[in-house]
């Protein structure tokens, strides 16, 4: 059959739909900078320039006429956080001392895996396929502790998948273009404290008769759902001179409506027919955040190379979490108000010998999230990246990445209120943030 080869590792990416669903937040928000494990030793510094492996379709897509033949690559990302909180004071819906615990370690270790297959068509035209996680999020919190009724658990997964076609214009320009079919899945749980719901609807007395006190009879809710959008992405990339490179990228925004159910558990029977707490439908629109990117790449000599990028994030757009309910219960909404961030890394490769490269980067990446909006779900802050990495060549066509990153995470303030019956919380979050980065390519 006529471009089998093609049509091989096509249906190899898509049989890790499934694995590729992990989440994380190993960047600041929820974004998933960990795409390829040749740039994890580097800190992803330059990566809209340096296109030497067929994960350029994720960074600048144009790099793709920087690569001969045809070539497909394997990545995966042990990704390991660490989030503690600490409590100052936490008090429930009417004002008492919150009972319970700090939530032990809110962080999660997930693997995230990529994939990637590219081609020269001829000498102008190139093509790629990717599979990757642009977004992901988790955080998960024990049954019992003292944020409960503000969040449980929050899990968010993307799996992008994105066609790319490049055409060198010339020897100095190229440019690129891709689509991207973007599937979503979250989950959203807390408890519901029904001793404090009873109080404000029914009143003390009642709800003493009904053996129903705060913080005594709690229940649960989960909220889960799902959705497919669609984008695009962009690239150019200027070959300034034999040895220095320069691309600028763009991803555009995704537009999701979730849609799912809202699942209750534990519901007293005296709020049992209660349209409010009874399972039904929910949606919740979300828009994941356009970026753009400028990176430059620099073969100093035959030994040294440098790099460096500046990545821009249209967090803005996350005004408010808002999810609606079917059964006419009022709107779910928590205010975000989130800000653009900045990213910037610098990056350097040294070749040891033909066998050895040896890689280096920090970077510095902004949070959205500002202190006076932070919430359980996202207790995100400024962290500083410091990564390294190294090639090992196996043969002319093969070789292996390795790439380790650690995030130093700026402490976290939590001050949050969430009414009528979520309570307040006032303390600090500890985090950090430990990626280790394995990569496959092949070139045939």
């Amino acid at each position: 059959m006529k471009n089998k080869w093609l049509l091989k590792p096509i249906a190899l990416m898509l049989g890790i739909v499934g694995i590729a669903q992990s989440s994380s937040t190993a960047a600041a928000g929820f974004a998933l900078f960990e795409q390829n494990a040749s740039g994890a030793g580097n800190t992803f510094a330059g990566g809209a320039a340096i296109a030497d492996d067929a994960s350029t379709i994720f960074f600048n897509p144009a790099g793709l006429t920087q690569l001969k033949g045809k070539q497909f690559l394997v990545a995966g990302h042990l990704i390991d956080i660490s989030a503690r909180y600490s409590s100052n004071t936490a008090t429930s819906g009417v004002g008492t001392p919150m009972t319970g615990g700090s939530g032990g370690n809110a962080g999660t270790t997930v693997f995230v895996p990529n994939m990637y297959f590219s081609m020269a068509i001829d000498p102008t035209w190139s093509f790629g396929v990717g599979i990757n996680a642009p977004f992901g999020l988790m955080t998960d919190y024990d049954a019992g502790w003292v944020g409960r009724y503000q969040a449980l658990k929050s899990d968010l997964k993307t799996l992008n998948i994105n066609p790319t076609l490049a055409w060198k214009v010339n020897d100095t320009v190229s440019l690129g273009a891709g689509v991207s079919a973007q599937y979503i899945k979250a989950e959203l749980s807390k408890a519901i404290d029904f001793g404090t719901v009873c109080f404000g609807t029914l009143g003390p007395g009642t709800c003493g008769g009904l053996g129903l006190s705060p913080q005594n009879n709690d229940g649960s809710v989960k909220v889960e759902g799902s959705d497919w959008g669609y984008g695009f992405n962009l690239g150019a990339l200027l070959q300034v001179s034999s040895r220095t490179r320069v691309g600028v990228s763009y991803r555009s925004k995704i537009e999701q409506e979730l849609s799912g159910d809202a699942t209750y558990s534990n519901v007293p029977v005296a709020f049992s027919a209660s349209p409010t707490f009874s399972n039904t439908g929910a949606k919740a629109k979300i828009t994941l955040p356009d970026t753009a990117s400028i990176s430059a790449f620099s073969q100093i000599n035959e030994k040294l190379a440098l790099m460096a990028d500046i990545t821009w994030t249209n967090w803005s757009r996350f005004k408010e979490l808002r999810i609606s309910f079917s059964n006419g219960a009022a709107d779910s909404v928590t205010q975000e108000e989130w800000r653009d961030t900045y990213r910037v890394a610098i990056g350097a490769n040294y070749k040891l010998d033909d066998t050895w490269k040896l890689r280096t980067g920090i970077a510095y990446d902004q949070t959205p999230v500002r202190d006076q909006y932070r919430t359980p779900r996202i207790p995100d802050n400024d962290r500083i990246w410091v990564a390294f990495g190294a090639n090992y060549r196996l043969s002319n066509v093969g070789s292996i990445d390795l790439g380790y990153q650690h995030g130093f995470v700026k402490n976290a303030p939590l001050n949050k209120t969430e009414s009528p019956t979520g309570g307040t919380l006032v303390g600090n979050y500890d985090d950090k943030v430990d990626i280790l980065s394995v990569q496959y390519t092949h070139s045939f």
